[in-house]
């Protein structure tokens, strides 16, 4: 067996079994569905084509899932030995209580780091560079993959071979790249998204930042290593976005199991993951972290005594409490939290008149503004007939900034 990160290797074997099993599965329907092609008599001869079609679709999907198979098999080595090797971390987990009691033994309680960040978006926004999130299973990655994803804005996509139906649930299905292990469509997109990054490259150059305004995006890769083994674009797409990316608006997450160039598809590069990456270490990876590279016990039992609220961002300790976070209202909060931003944005620009209207519809959500209570209410609209006021009611809704009911001489503007 290679040398895997315990928590790794739980994962991996996991992904082995449904690999395996997904493979005979897929290998069993298609042969049923040969065996009903060529059944067919009659008329119902008309559907031989699609069955057949759906078979090859079938046995495509389970030599894929074999070639998982073999790559995870030959990562992990003996399969059996890496199983009992699992079993046996899980007990020496279960079974040494009193061994981590006597680790925190003279560990103040209150200790609290003096580098502590109480804001990953700020120090991430503040380093300009994308985030590689590192964390085993059930150390957070997805609540915090949300959360991070809802503060940095732009169209969000995700590249998962991997995903359950139910997850990604806050996304729409079609920003959702590779369920069932449709690795062409993540490599077809990956070499999309390099063209696109291009196109921008092309745009800026001629018209500016206003010209890339609103192609915003955030791009999610989960369990990156599979990803460069399975797309020839992976490994290019993670260079080029890492090294140009953040100046096009293009932020990209790259998840793994191990902080290594390698893991990356950075082989030897070690430069560009810390140059152009903040290292989110969550769990285990964390506290291994604090203990072999930092050289601090205080820092690991801190980590270890938060669970998943706390976690390093490179070397810097970090707490930040998302237990409520992905509570079944993932969605609205992100979308409550791009609109916010956009609103914010588009406040910044606005004329006297303009900002004057925003503040009443603020201060009288979901009331309907006219022009005739406008012009009584201040001073400021001295002089101004009541079309020109709807004229600002008209160009503010066409901004963003709430929206106009009625028509002619009754249309009148809320917040919203």
């Amino acid at each position: 067996m290679t040398a895997i990160h315990p928590s790794q290797l739980h994962q991996q074997l996991q992904m082995y079994t449904r690999a395996n099993w997904s493979s005979w599965g897929a290998l069993i329907v298609s042969c049923g569905l040969l065996s009903l092609g060529v059944s067919l008599q009659g008329k119902e001869r008309q559907y031989k084509p699609w069955i057949l079609g759906a078979a090859v679709i079938s046995l495509e999907t389970g030599r894929r899932q074999r070639h998982t198979v073999k790559q995870l098999s030959q990562s992990l080595g003996d399969i059996e030995s890496a199983s009992r090797a699992n079993f046996q971390l899980w007990a020496k987990a279960q079974t040494q209580p009193t061994a981590q009691l006597a680790l925190t033994v003279g560990i103040d309680a209150n200790w609290q780091p003096e580098n502590l960040i109480a804001d990953p978006i700020e120090y991430i926004q503040k380093k300009q560079k994308h985030v590689a999130l590192v964390g085993g299973t059930g150390d957070g990655k997805s609540t915090f993959t949300q959360f991070l994803s809802s503060k940095i804005g732009g169209r969000v996509i995700v590249y998962d071979s991997d995903a359950k139906p139910d997850d990604w649930s806050w996304l729409e299905q079609s920003d959702v790249i590779g369920r069932k292990g449709n690795f062409n469509a993540i490599d077809a997109a990956m070499g999309k998204d390099l063209e696109s990054l291009q196109d921008l490259v092309q745009l800026r150059g001629e018209g500016g930042d206003n010209a890339i305004a609103g192609r915003e995006r955030f791009l999610i890769a989960e369990e990156f290593p599979i990803l460069v083994e399975e797309c020839d674009n992976a490994a290019p797409w993670l260079k080029k976005h890492a090294k140009r990316g953040r100046r096009y608006k293009q932020f990209i997450l790259a998840i793994a199991q191990n902080d290594t160039a390698e893991n990356f598809g950075l082989q030897g590069d070690k430069d560009t993951l810390y140059s152009c990456f903040v290292l989110v270490r969550l769990g285990q990876f964390a506290r291994d972290h604090a203990r072999t590279k930092l050289k601090d016990p205080q820092l690991e039992q801190w980590l270890k005594a938060g669970g998943k609220k706390r976690f390093l961002v490179d070397d810097c300790p970090c707490e930040l409490d998302l237990s409520n976070w992905g509570t079944g209202t993932i969605k609205d909060k992100i979308t409550d939290s791009h609109r916010d931003d956009e609103a914010r944005s588009l406040s910044k620009d606005l004329n006297e008149y303009e900002q004057f209207i925003l503040n009443w519809g603020q201060q009288h959500p979901g009331e309907v503004l006219k022009a005739r209570i406008l012009l009584q209410s201040s001073r400021l609209f001295d002089g101004m007939q009541p079309d020109e006021v709807r004229i600002i009611f008209a160009a503010m809704a066409d901004r963003g900034l709430g929206e106009v009911e009625g028509s002619g001489d009754r249309l009148g503007w809320k917040w919203s």
